[in-house]
């Protein structure tokens, strides 16, 4: 059977373009990888053309509109996992364009559909005292209680994104003083985050009741199953939303309708904005490409904006005003009521 053109430029765009020009990081490409598995599923089931007999010319604006409505519609996608996906396909006839200019104008047709506006949910995020209380509810006299605390102690503390903390393994972490954590972002871009005295308490126990400190388990997952399988995004968030409902059931007002384990992330550059911290040493900790992304934390807090206001604020009221000239003024009273 003799290949497509549209399999042969998909073929090299993730095997040479992605990978080798672009230099994507792993988890980019597989969520890229995702996007055409789900177009070719859905030109397959509503358009009945079969992948081997796929070509470029059956991909138009008017089909990948109706894609992304299909992802909301059918698949129950947010915008913006509907609008990650329009990313990638973007980016596939970006490539496309420079491999067949003779069909340019309906890969710049394609180009031209625009993401979705997407309302910003509100920021969610626990207090010191809402970490506390979720932090207190692991059985520590149990083995996966005490993983579970380390798990989330470590979310927290570090600011880092739930696959950051999948990826760990023994060999990122260094326990001489001061203790650090090697930290691998979106992008592949690494960074160091300190890690404070109790949380070196809580890890050191926990890897090493888990032999996770001899040298034969550096390259183990830091954080497994029962299968003894690094975890799965899924499976961190399950573990989290255990304790979150245990916590909210002792003290409901301390935890938020809606946490997610991003929202550890969130509650930590919070605490350290609270605490005074400049938002450049923050933008360091969490792993923001620029300082703009950290701001969003300063914009979000609305008693920081009220302490600001209060520190600017100059009275710019009149002083009270003197009485009038006639009050007490006996004979001027009786000269106007006189008129």
């Amino acid at each position: 059977m003799k290949p497509t053109d549209f399999s042969k430029h998909l073929t090299d765009f993730f095997t040479k373009y992605l990978t080798h020009e672009r230099g994507l990081s792993s988890n980019t490409v597989v969520s890229y990888r995702d996007t055409f598995v789900l177009l070719i599923t859905f030109i397959e089931r509503e358009k009945r053309i079969k992948p081997e007999k796929l070509e470029l010319t059956s991909i138009t604006k008017k089909l990948i509109v109706e894609f992304l409505d299909w992802l909301q519609s059918q698949r129950g996608s947010s915008i913006a996992t509907r609008n990650q996906r329009l990313g990638a396909i973007h980016s596939f006839f970006k490539y496309v364009q420079y491999q067949r200019p003779d069909a340019l104008y309906e890969y710049q047709q394609i180009m031209s559909i625009q993401i979705k506006k997407v309302n910003k949910p509100l920021m969610s995020y626990l207090t010191i005292d809402g970490i506390r209380l979720l932090l207190k509810q692991p059985d520590v006299s149990t083995k996966k209680g005490r993983r579970d605390l380390a798990l989330l102690s470590l979310l927290y503390d570090t600011g880092a994104r739930v696959q950051e903390i999948i990826d760990l393994t023994p060999a990122v972490i260094r326990f001489n003083k001061p203790a650090t954590i090697l930290l691998k972002g979106k992008g592949d871009k690494s960074r160091v985050v300190p890690l404070l005295d109790d949380q070196v308490n809580i890890l050191k126990q926990y890897m090493a009741e888990r032999k996770l400190l001899e040298p034969f388990a550096n390259q183990y997952p830091l954080f497994a199953n029962s299968y003894h399988q690094k975890l799965t995004r899924a499976g961190v968030t399950n573990i989290l939303l255990k304790y979150v409902k245990k916590a909210r059931e002792e003290t409901p007002d301390l935890i938020p309708e809606k946490i997610s384990c991003h929202s550890l992330r969130h509650s930590k550059a919070m605490h350290l904005l609270q605490a005074g911290i400049n938002l450049v040493y923050i933008r360091d900790i969490l792993g923001h490409v620029s300082v703009q992304s950290t701001e969003t934390y300063a914009r979000a807090d609305a008693n920081l904006k009220r302490a600001a206001l209060e520190k600017a604020y100059v009275n710019v009221k009149p002083a009270e005003a003197p009485d009038p000239i006639w009050i007490g003024n006996s004979e001027l009273k009786e000269w106007l009521n006189s008129f």
